[in-house]
């Protein structure tokens, strides 16, 4: 297990009572390490919507839920890892703070480098002076019960809601990949999809369904259409986004690990790898870890289509796993690239 120095920062004050033990509390972006494991007895309900995370914490002996808890659930201490991205980690603290209710605290932490110094900033404009101990290049702030600004909170909580983007053609939401724009690798890639796709198809890493979308306007052969996301948020708007194309497709969303397999066979599977985890580490061996799962899911003859940034080293595993590969474009630093199975 890689080291967490966040996840050890957030347990410092309750490691060296300066607060109370978290018993019953919740625990908002949980991630499984030694830390937590040491507070196994104070039985915390985790949350966690990321299923690479969420299924290391069930390896872990831990079942987190990933759907979002909300009021009237309540918890004496709250926990949070927030997001990057700043619109849902505001939200998420906001939320944390209604969870907490009138008498709980939250105790949040985060990387220097990630955010800390904003992290203490929004918590304090929330609810007032906070508690602060800085460990491991990371800082833990911690509320006081009774000081919450609740007009804020309801400010805050609405920065994470769908909302209708591009016009209002489809939903999305702060924290998915180019949440709010269509991506250029991604039009780069749909310009070049054919119009001769039949059959089942698959989109491995869909987000809220850019590419979904652009692969079933563009192919009224295809009958049926299976949408791969790991963030579970995600899912709702994509069953929304891909309603259109029913009753001629059936659309399955599926929160899945791409890089842990993909258990179907299909015609055609489009995809933009990721290039980064949940993390943001640069993470360049998920994308072969999706042309692997590609080439393993497609039936003979299958078409698999996917974009990356030019410098990423693909083109080797893709030769090696597929009988053909064929460079579409590589314009705007992306390269589209379409294999045979």
């Amino acid at each position: 297990m890689h080291a967490d120095p966040a996840l050890d920062a957030l347990f410092l004050p309750f490691d060296t009572g300066l607060l109370p033990p978290p018993s019953g509390g919740a625990f908002l972006g949980a991630r499984p390490g030694p830390a937590l494991q040491r507070w196994a007895s104070a039985r915390l309900t985790c949350e966690q919507d990321y299923r690479p995370t969420a299924a290391a914490l069930e390896r872990a002996g831990i079942a987190p839920v990933q759907d979002e808890l909300a009021p009237p659930a309540t918890f004496p201490t709250v926990l949070v890892l927030p997001p990057r991205q700043r619109e849902q980690s505001r939200a998420t603290l906001a939320r944390a703070l209604r969870l907490a209710g009138d008498g709980g605290r939250v105790v949040a932490c985060a990387a220097n480098n990630a955010g800390a110094r904003s992290l203490q900033d929004d918590l304090e404009a929330l609810a007032g002076p906070v508690g602060v101990l800085t460990k491991h290049k990371c800082r833990v702030a911690w509320t006081e019960p009774g000081h919450v600004d609740g007009a804020r909170v309801d400010e805050w909580l609405a920065l994470d809601a769908p909302r209708p983007i591009l016009d209002g053609r489809v939903l999305s939401r702060p924290g998915l990949f180019a949440w709010d724009r269509i991506d250029a690798a991604s039009a780069l890639l749909a310009a070049h999809l054919p119009g001769d796709l039949n059959g089942r198809a698959a989109d491995l890493g869909a987000g809220w369904g850019y590419l979904s979308i652009e692969l079933l306007e563009r192919n009224p052969g295809l009958v049926a259409l299976d949408a791969f996301e790991a963030q579970h948020r995600a899912l709702p708007l994509l069953a929304h986004n891909l309603a259109r194309f029913a009753p001629r497709v059936l659309v399955t969303t599926r929160w899945a690990d791409v890089t842990a397999g993909v258990d179907d066979r299909y015609d055609a599977i489009v995809s933009n790898p990721p290039v980064h985890a949940d993390d943001r580490t640069d993470r360049p061996e998920l994308g072969r870890r999706f042309i692997e799962a590609a080439a393993g899911a497609l039936k003979i003859g299958g078409r698999f289509f996917m974009v990356a940034n030019r410098h990423l080293p693909y083109e080797a595993t893709l030769a090696s796993l597929f009988r053909e590969v064929r460079l579409l474009v590589d314009a705007r630093g992306f390269k589209a690239y379409e294999a045979r199975r």
